[in-house]
């Protein structure tokens, strides 16, 4: 199922780079929009999780650098019967987590100095178990493509932006005028929000419950939500919109319209969901 959905999704991005670049330039633009999302496909494909990393200064750590979280990831992946995944760390003080990479044997766990300043040991035990089923799970390909064709798409669409304030539209006889330009500019972003939305709130749910699983402690992913979630709002770290939905809560909460588009299910009903797993159903 989960290759399905890379397929689509790669399929529909392809779509909107295509469509964006026909606005933006003809036919010409259009071939050229076509060669860049063959070489994004590529390049997502194996090293989107590379990217991700870099845009965010992610530090690789050992065992001797953080040896309690090294610890609890070991621990973790064994009872996930997962191999290790290389361990990260982002020096913000948002405090948040996320897993990249194409595979099991090619995955990434990145936190932030926020997190593990703020959860103890069992509430990080909790979010670690959230992410590596993530990675069982096989959906964290899909979250990093995502990532690198919403950036590429939000370039484009900003490159339509500027190209109607500057009076580069083609007019009639070429097929683009400013008005065509402005709505590629204000449509294109949303179209990709909303193809990365398809593919991310239902996976957040079956990862808190598949993450409870592994850890055997519902209650430590449950007691991490509620602090991350004041603790994202009291951050005010910057945070590139095109990746918000690869992290455990989204880091744009509270912030304008970005809730409207929200990559994540309402942290209340995860909240809820985890409680009826560790008490039965709450009335």
């Amino acid at each position: 199922m989960n290759t399905f959905k890379t397929f689509f999704l790669m399929l529909a991005l392809t779509l909107i780079l295509i469509a964006v670049g026909n606005l933006l330039g003809g036919t010409q633009g259009m071939v050229i929009a076509f060669v860049l999302a063959a070489a994004m496909n590529f390049v997502s494909y194996w090293f989107s999780d590379k990217i991700v990393l870099a845009m965010y200064r992610a530090k690789k750590i050992e065992q001797d650098d953080m040896p309690e979280l090294y610890s609890i990831v070991r621990n973790l992946t064994g009872a996930a019967s997962l191999p290790m995944p290389g361990l990260y760390f982002i020096d913000t003080p948002m405090p948040n987590a996320f897993a990249t990479g194409r595979s099991p044997k090619h995955a990434a766990v990145a936190v932030t100095k926020g997190i593990v300043d703020l959860l103890d040991a069992r509430e990080l035990s909790g979010v670690i178990a959230h992410e590596l089923s993530h990675v069982r799970n096989r959906d964290v390909l899909i979250s990093t493509v995502a990532a690198t064709f919403a950036g590429a798409i939000f370039i484009l669409a900003r490159m339509a932006q500027f190209a109607a304030i500057f009076g580069r539209g083609r007019g009639r006889s070429g097929g683009t005028s400013v008005i065509g330009l402005l709505l590629v500019a204000v449509v294109a972003p949303i179209a990709a929000v909303i193809v990365q939305m398809a593919v991310s709130r239902s996976r957040e749910y079956q990862a808190d419950v598949s993450g409870a699983r592994i850890s055997g402690d519902p209650m430590s992913l449950a007691h991490a939500l509620k602090k991350l979630q004041a603790g994202v709002q009291r951050s005010r770290a910057e945070v590139n919109p095109t990746t918000a939905h690869l992290f455990i809560v989204n880091p744009l909460s509270g912030r304008s319209l970005s809730v409207l588009f929200s990559t994540h299910p309402p942290l209340e009903d995860r909240i809820r969901r985890l409680e009826g797993m560790a008490y039965g159903p709450i009335s």
